[in-house]
């Protein structure tokens, strides 16, 4: 198997901007401090991403979440509403624990960059989207009772995402609760409120 160098070269040079992001903040950090805690130079940084911000840009659209839950949704669903939206709790609070530098680099900076702001909220949009279909669909199954779609899919992905940003954000609130627990009940008040 060959392995792609310059995808490999992408992802060091993402990584390194990741980190010292989240440390030192977006105007903290040189696109020349970023090359070499990768270990390369910044010429190879600017071939690569052309700008710091494309850089902050690339890493969120490569280890964000949309297209790891197109996936979930298109392979994993079984139509069974608690199995799935546990699921598809587990995996949303898995992948945005994995990416929470990332997040908190784009909810601290997303202000401050022209466009960035409007790109952060493509992934929520097409996970709203992906469970309004879900949603759709089961009402179609007769699994569920008849809801607006898109507004559940709505509450569903907030309530989620208020852990998760609470969790990344130690918030003392969630100090009793494991987030195992946290989906447990979470997904059973929404299971009790859908199911006919």
């Amino acid at each position: 198997m060959s392995v792609n160098r310059k995808q490999v070269t992408s992802d060091k040079i993402m990584t390194a901007a990741i980190d010292l992001m989240a440390e030192r903040g977006y105007n903290g950090v040189t696109t020349e401090d970023i090359a070499t805690k990768a270990g390369f130079t910044e010429k190879t940084l600017f071939r690569h991403f052309q700008s710091k911000q494309n850089l902050l840009e690339s890493a969120f659209h490569r280890y964000h979440y949309a297209e790891e839950m197109k996936d979930i949704f298109a392979e994993k669903v079984i139509w069974d509403l608690q199995a799935d939206l546990h699921m598809i709790s587990q995996n949303y609070h898995r992948i945005m624990y994995q990416n929470r530098k990332m997040i908190q680099i784009s909810t601290k900076e997303a202000k401050n960059l022209p466009g960035f702001q409007e790109d952060t909220h493509k992934h929520p949009e097409q996970l709203k989207a992906f469970l309004t279909e879900y949603f759709e669909e089961m009402y179609k199954k007769g699994k569920i009772v008849q809801v607006d779609p898109e507004g559940k899919a709505v509450a569903f992905l907030y309530m989620n995402f208020g852990a998760a940003m609470g969790r990344m954000n130690n918030d003392p609130i969630l100090n009793a609760f494991s987030i195992e627990a946290f989906i447990e009940e979470s997904v059973s008040i929404f299971t009790r409120a859908l199911t006919p």
